[in-house]
């Protein structure tokens, strides 16, 4: 007989914010699971009293899952970030509560690609202010200051899944490609590796900015740098918002010094569709404003539903942490006859030799064992006797080192 999970699935409590793809709710009531949706994001006390019962919780990048919220999630076994960044989870808090928190890498690398392909081509040809003008009822047919793309350098900040991606489109249109990361990468096509961010900034018509959000990428786009750009180049940041400082872009603009520009993420974005919004770059000749859209297609939405549900779902059937953003990544095949137990503690030395001994000590034979550490937990996953599972897990969770262990079927 296949195992089935000690804890009843139609118990399992999933909550997912802001409008999470329907195709990942279908995934988890097709499993069983007592799933509730909402459109919207939730402040951090009303958030607070949603997730005491919660065993997962699926948010996108507005939900802020901060140390308080995870601490009065007792029940909490995850968090599914179904968007690229997790900057939005305290993910190190959760850590030392051994709660993996997983996302979606891949799914909208695309999407975003598209978009500042898109964007290269607007701002070579002026098209928003073109299309402004035209919608206003006036007529401006120039060639002046409109280009090709062809021929042209585009500089790549980040070249990591959606840099790479750029880069490939842009050199199927003839631009010339060079990029600069903090790690080593491999080139794809002819694009070409910098040694130095200023490198890139000095040598780009167009300059792409595709870096997360860290201590080391924050206001990374100063005034130094963007006077660093050649003159009449442009800008594009569909990163994070905190990587560029707004004013002396909208300074650099302003001057002539910069060419245009391009955003889609910001500082401060608003809480809902229905609030405002204020930046120093609205108004502004040939900057196009968009809001945080990168990501949002159709088909991204829907790859990413599938890409955190699917991460998810193997979490709480079989244990594994394959993807897991902040966790020790192992996944054991199940073994038939056997209970699994999960356990995690606190990374000391000794806690492996104690945990077999309380094994040992009631005569279980382990079929399978797999551990894997970082700095400060370690995560075990042992498939053993069925008749003793109980008495083992009790006794693995009275160590002092226990952060948490439970049998999972």
């Amino acid at each position: 007989m296949q195992p089935t999970t000690s804890f009843p699935k139609s118990e399992i409590k999933i909550l997912l914010l802001e409008n999470v793809h329907p195709v990942a709710a279908d995934a988890f009531r097709a499993e069983g699971f007592a799933v509730e949706t909402l459109k919207t994001a939730l402040p951090e006390a009303e958030l607070v009293e949603r997730c005491r019962d919660v065993h997962v919780l699926g948010i996108r990048s507005k939900t802020q899952v901060t140390p308080k919220v995870l601490d009065e999630a007792k029940r909490l076994l995850a968090v599914g970030a179904f968007c690229i960044g997790t900057n939005q989870v305290a993910s190190a808090h959760a850590n030392g509560r051994g709660v993996p928190v997983f996302n979606a890498p891949f799914s909208n690398t695309r999407s975003v690609a598209e978009l500042i392909i898109a964007e290269i081509v607007m701002l070579s040809r002026h098209l928003g202010d073109r299309s402004r003008e035209v919608h206003s009822g006036v007529w401006k047919k120039v060639a002046v200051g409109s280009h090709e793309v062809r021929g042209k350098t585009l500089g790549i900040v980040g070249y990591g899944h959606i840099g790479s991606q750029v880069g490939v489109l842009a050199e199927a249109m003839g631009m010339r490609v060079v990029f600069y990361d903090i790690l080593a990468k491999l080139p794809m096509g002819n694009n070409r590796a910098c040694g130095k961010l200023e490198e890139v900034l000095e040598v780009s018509d167009f300059v792409t900015l595709h870096v997360p959000e860290t201590p080391s990428t924050k206001n990374m786009m100063g005034p130094e740098e963007i006077a660093r750009m050649k003159t009449g180049a442009c800008l594009l940041n569909a990163s994070r918002g905190t990587v560029v400082v707004i004013e002396a872009l909208a300074e650099g603009i302003r001057s002539g010094r910069i060419g245009g520009a391009a955003v889609d993420v910001y500082p401060d974005e608003p809480e809902s569709n229905s609030d405002g919004f204020e930046t120093a770059l609205r108004g502004l000749p040939n900057v196009i404003l968009t809001p945080h859209i990168g990501g949002s297609t159709e088909e991204a939405q829907e790859a990413i539903g599938r890409e955190v549900s699917g991460a998810l779902l193997k979490l709480i059937n079989a244990g594994a942490t394959t993807g897991a953003v902040n966790f020790p990544q192992i996944e054991l095949p199940i073994a038939k006859g056997t209970h699994r137990i999960l356990n995690i503690h606190r990374n000391v030395p000794g806690v492996l030799r104690d945990i077999n001994k309380i094994v040992s000590d009631h005569n279980a034979n382990i079929h399978a064992q797999l551990l894997s550490t970082d700095p400060n937990i370690g995560y075990l996953i042992i498939d053993l006797e069925q008749d003793v599972s109980q008495d083992v897990k009790r006794g693995i969770a009275k160590l002092e080192t226990n952060i948490r262990t439970r049998i999972l079927f």
